[in-house]
């Protein structure tokens, strides 16, 4: 990869991590100067004491340094634990504000873009890249903070080393040949290849992790599911019966490409590592040697080898760590440009600007005409040349065999997907003319996954946290959720399942049906979606809920998806579906009549494991 794309995709990291993040690299910057700055303020100020003690040892000029010393100690070391105190805290909301760009896009990309598994394969590479090796976003605080290091140290390396080539040993000294400029080039070019091959050899073994990273992140995928699944509650049961953790351990112990790391570093890895330590300590000792040999010859005192011992070694270690940083760069690029990959997935759909017409006489007419779709990478149509038109506050249910197209049929009414082909209209305009967060206000859904949240029931029940108690008792009370409420202990207050409450109740799948329900009602919107919602009643609750269907939709427009077909007579009219076609159209008594039609088919399924003949 070219340099310059390197640098772009770095710098636009910085920015949104900066944005992301405010105050984390502000902080970083400052720690990381004060870190560097500190040992050699150290060492210039222990040189000049030392200096004064080999030399003139004046009383008053020792006390001076050793004051100055203490001070500037003393100020810094609080400067450093106040930085660090910001540091920290703005570390610790790194990892959240990181989780959030990620939540962020979720939440603004279009569902049809979000319901793609590769959508999720890459969000999921994203996230085992960072569990096994800190690659991607993470990773750029690391080389933010190893950059304004090795910078500042070379900075301040150089400002202190410039007195070593600037002192001359006097002429008439054998060792006068140490100011030759030739043999000053000579160390500089052994500083250039040191720095330029030490880090390279540090980073061959980094290298081979990343030749290595697709292996690694599977292999981390699977340790880290097979982990952790014994102790889930809802795995529990099976793990017991079938005494899953077998095959569990069986998979934990499959992990050829940790062997291949380990024997790497054992072997060639190690190697590169040493090779690349030695030949930074060779280079201490030419540093001790040249010095020495200037302050022998007289060039300085003898308190200044501190300094200068330390500050070219140290330079030459900040010019190491700049190499090697630049090289984490270059390697963390690939990670890198997997999140944004995810960052930069584009959203097809149009974004309309009309807003939905407030009426309140709910009289919204939705009409399917000629449409078609297809789901990405099919060969066919889920649903293929469908025309329907909703009777306003009526009640209509959609049935038909698995496979269909009932569910994606709710999901283009919805402006979940755009048709293929075709256009579904809301009072006449297209639906992809209306804001879509506008378009949505007209909808109250339960799906058959629905998710409620830990937290109070009157909050689940409003999706909000301030909310009117009344009515959501009275939503839950229309759902058949009465008596329930009433033996809750704290009634709408009454948290949700126990994740954040040790008093938290845990409700029944048919009891959550029912807050879902209450839900799709507290939300009041004119047309209502029920997919599958008595799936997880008892017969008694379902009657129970039918018996106040009325009550229930007052003026709505329902819209019911169900495999029970005993729902269906409560409808106005029911569309059967059949291949992503409606095969039939009509209401209960005229479909369960047409004997050749497959409602009739369907019904006839049901109905016999109730007939007396066969109760018996």
């Amino acid at each position: 990869m070219l340099f310059k794309e390197l640098a772009g995709l770095h710098v636009r990291a910085f920015k949104i991590l900066r944005k992301q993040c405010p105050g984390q690299f502000e902080s970083i910057f400052c720690n990381e100067v004060l870190s560097a700055i500190i040992p050699y303020v150290g060492i210039y100020l222990s040189a000049q004491i030392l200096n004064e003690l080999a030399g003139r040892r004046n009383p008053e000029t020792v006390w001076r340094w050793v004051w100055i010393t203490v001070l500037v100690t003393a100020v810094l070391a609080l400067l450093k634990a106040a930085v660090q105190r910001w540091q920290k805290c703005r570390e610790a909301s790194f990892w959240s504000n990181l989780d959030k760009l990620y939540t962020d896009k979720m939440l603004q990309m279009d569902f049809c873009v979000l319901d793609e598994q590769k959508t999720h394969d890459m969000y999921s590479q994203i996230r085992q890249n960072d569990n096994w090796g800190g690659w991607g976003f993470s990773n750029l605080q690391n080389i933010f903070r190893q950059l304004v290091s090795s910078t500042v140290s070379i900075i301040s390396a150089i400002v202190l080393t410039a007195g070593l080539f600037l002192q001359k040993v006097p002429e008439e000294s054998p060792f006068a040949f140490l100011n030759n400029p030739v043999l000053i080039l000579g160390l500089a070019a052994v500083l250039i290849v040191i720095t330029l091959t030490a880090p390279r050899l540090a980073n061959k073994v980094d290298d081979y992790f990343l030749a290595c990273s697709d292996e690694i992140r599977w292999e981390n995928r699977v340790f880290t599911f097979f982990s952790f699944m014994m102790p889930k509650r809802d795995r529990a049961l099976d793990t017991r019966v079938y005494n899953q953790q077998d095959i569990c351990q069986d998979y934990l112990q499959l992990d050829p490409s940790f062997d291949k790391i380990a024997r790497y570093i054992a072997g060639p890895g190690g190697l590169y590592s040493a090779l690349s330590g030695i030949i930074s300590t060779s280079f201490t000792g030419f540093a001790y040697l040249y010095v020495c040999l200037k302050a022998w010859a007289g060039a300085f005192g003898v308190g200044s080898i501190t300094q200068y011992v330390g500050s070219i070694t140290a330079l030459a270690k900040g010019v190491t760590d700049l190499f090697g940083t630049i090289g984490k760069l270059e390697q963390n690029t690939v990670f890198l440009k997997a999140c944004f990959d995810f960052l930069d997935l584009p959203d097809p759909m149009y974004q309309g600007s009309l807003t939905t017409e407030k009426r309140s006489d709910r009289k919204y007419e939705v009409e399917f005409r000629n449409v078609s779709f297809r789901y990405p990478g099919a060969k066919t149509d889920s649903l293929h040349n469908l025309s329907l038109k909703f009777k306003i506050g009526s009640r209509l249910a959609v049935v038909g065999k698995n496979g269909s197209g009932k569910t994606t049929f709710i999901k283009l009414l919805c402006r979940l997907y755009d048709p293929t082909e075709g256009e579904i209209l809301l009072n006449g305009i297209d639906i992809r003319k209306y804001r879509y967060d506008d378009y949505l206000k007209i909808f109250s859904v339960v799906f058959q996954d629905f998710q409620l949240l830990s937290l109070p029931l009157g909050q689940n029940v409003a999706a909000a946290k301030d909310y009117d108690p009344q009515r959501a008792k009275e939503c839950l009370e229309m759902a058949g959720f009465g008596d329930r409420l009433e033996k809750m202990p704290d009634g709408l207050e009454t948290c949700l399942y126990k994740d954040f409450s040790k008093d938290g109740v845990e409700v029944s799948g048919g009891e959550a049906q029912k807050i879902a329900i209450a839900r799709a009602l507290y939300k009041d919107a004119p047309f209502i979606i029920l997919d599958e919602p008595t799936a997880a009643l008892d017969p008694i609750a379902e009657a129970e809920i039918y018996s106040k269907f009325n009550e229930i939709i007052t003026d709505k427009t329902a819209v019911y998806i169900s495999h029970r077909l005993s729902s269906c007579k409560f409808c106005d009219e029911i569309a059967v579906f059949d291949g992503g076609k409606i095969v039939q159209f009509g209401n209960h008594q005229q479909l369960v009549e047409d004997t050749g039609g497959l409602y009739h088919q369907l019904w006839t399924a049901q109905a016999k494991y109730y007939t007396k003949k066969n109760a018996e």
